[in-house]
C-alpha cells in the first residue's frame, strides 16, 4: 500500500481542522441563537412590560365625551363651582338618526379601558374587518403552583357583526396564553358561538341585540347605530 505523502498528509489535516472550526462556529451560533429565543419568549410571555395607556388630548377628550352621551353615557368630571361660568341654557328635546350613530376609533377604545385602574397598562384592543383582539396581561396568583405571582400574556379575539337578519353576533374566536392556543373544551367550548344567539333570550345579550340597529367593527375603529 502506498503511504501518503508529505503534502497530502498536511492538506488532509488542514481540511480536518478547517472542518473541526466550522463545527465548533456552528454549535457557537446554535447556542446564541436558542439564548436569543429563549430569552425573546421570556421576555415577551412570561415577563412581559406593562403596555402603555392610551391618553388623548383635550379636543379628542371632547369629541369623546360629545359621542358617549350619545349612549347616555357622561364621564366623571372635576366639578366645578356653580357660581361660575355661564348658566346652563334650557334647549327643547331633539332626536335625529344621526344621533343614533357614533364611531369610536381605536385610540378612543383604548383611552376608556386606560380609564380603568384594574385594566389600565393590561389591556389594549385592536379593530380589524369584524374582529375585535384584546392582548392581556395576566397577573398570576400568589398561591398559584406555578409561576406564582409572575404575569402571563394573553390573546383573545371576538367576531363582531350583523347575520343576515342584521341580528347583531358576538363569537368568541380564541384565546391563547403565551402563544399557545386554549382548548374549545377548557373554554366551555364557547368557541365560534354566536353570544347573542346562545344567551340573547334574556338578559343583557338580549337588551343589547334589541337596542342595536347595526353594529360594525372595521380596521380601526367600532360603528354602532342605536334602534329608536
Amino acid at each position: 500500500m502506498t503511504e501518503p505523502t508529505s503534502n497530502e498528509t498536511q492538506i488532509h489535516q488542514s481540511k480536518r481542522g478547517l472542518s473541526g472550526i466550522q463545527l465548533t462556529l456552528i454549535i457557537l451560533a446554535v447556542i446564541v441563537l436558542t439564548a436569543g429565543i429563549t430569552f425573546l419568549l421570556i421576555r415577551t410571555y412570561i415577563f412581559p412590560p406593562e403596555l402603555k395607556p392610551v391618553a388623548l388630548n383635550i379636543q379628542e377628550k371632547q369629541e369623546l365625551d360629545q359621542k358617549l352621551r350619545k349612549l347616555g353615557w357622561q364621564r366623571e368630571s372635576i366639578p366645578q363651582d356653580a357660581t361660575k361660568g355661564e348658566p346652563a341654557q334650557p334647549e327643547a328635546y331633539t332626536e335625529s338618526d344621526e344621533d343614533r350613530e357614533v364611531t369610536f376609533s381605536e385610540r378612543e377604545v383604548n383611552s376608556l379601558i386606560a380609564g380603568n385602574p384594574d385594566f389600565a397598562r393590561r389591556v389594549a384592543i385592536d379593530l380589524s374587518n369584524n374582529l375585535a383582539s384584546a392582548k392581556i396581561l395576566v397577573p398570576v396568583p400568589e398561591d398559584f403552583p406555578i409561576m406564582p405571582g409572575k404575569t402571563l400574556r394573553g390573546n383573545a379575539g371576538m367576531e363582531v357583526r350583523l347575520d343576515a337578519s342584521r341580528r347583531p353576533i358576538v363569537a368568541l374566536k380564541g384565546i391563547s396564553v403565551m402563544g399557545v392556543p386554549i382548548p374549545n373544551a377548557w373554554l366551555g367550548n364557547l368557541k365560534n358561538v354566536d353570544l347573542v344567539g346562545e344567551f340573547g333570550n334574556q338578559g343583557f345579550w338580549k337588551k343589547f341585540a334589541d337596542g342595536v340597529d347595526d353594529i360594525q367593527v372595521r380596521d380601526g375603529e367600532l360603528y354602532i347605530k342605536l334602534r329608536e
